[in-house]
C-alpha cells in the first residue's frame, strides 16, 4: 500500500510573510490519502527556516518534532511542493496505519495517539 499527496494548504499564505528569515514559519498541511481511491487524512508540518528556528531555540529547549527547515533566500513554492510530493511517494506500508506512523514522522499524523 502507498499514499499520495491530494493536496497542501498553506496558513499563512506565504505572500503574506515578512521578508525576515527570523520571521519565517508556516504551516503546511498535507492532505493524504490511498491513490485513485477516497479517503483522506492530514499530516501537519511547520516549515520554518533555520533563523526562525534559532530564535525559539533562544528561550531555553525547544522541540523541533514534526519541523521542516528551509533556507529563507531559496525557498520557493514550487520546490516546497515538489520535496513533499516525494517524501510522500516513498511511503510504503502493509496497513494504511502503517503509513500513517510513517508520515507520522514527517508531519503531526491527526490520529497520532489515538487510541480507540
Amino acid at each position: 500500500m502507498r499514499a499520495v499527496l491530494k493536496s497542501l494548504e498553506l496558513e499563512p499564505d506565504p505572500s503574506t510573510l515578512s521578508g525576515d528569515p527570523a520571521e519565517f514559519s508556516l504551516l503546511a498541511r498535507m492532505i493524504v490519502g490511498p491513490p485513485d481511491t477516497p479517503g483522506e487524512e492530514s499530516f501537519d508540518v511547520t516549515v520554518c527556516s533555520p533563523e526562525w528556528l534559532a530564535g525559539k531555540a533562544r528561550a531555553g529547549f525547544y522541540d523541533a518534532r514534526h519541523h521542516v527547515v528551509v533556507d529563507f533566500e531559496t525557498f520557493d513554492r514550487n520546490a516546497r511542493q515538489a520535496w513533499l510530493t516525494k517524501r510522500v511517494d516513498v511511503v510504503q506500508a502493509d496497513t494504511w496505519g502503517g503509513i500513517g506512523e510513517l508520515l507520522g514522522r514527517l508531519g503531526y499524523w491527526e490520529f497520532e495517539d489515538y487510541r480507540p
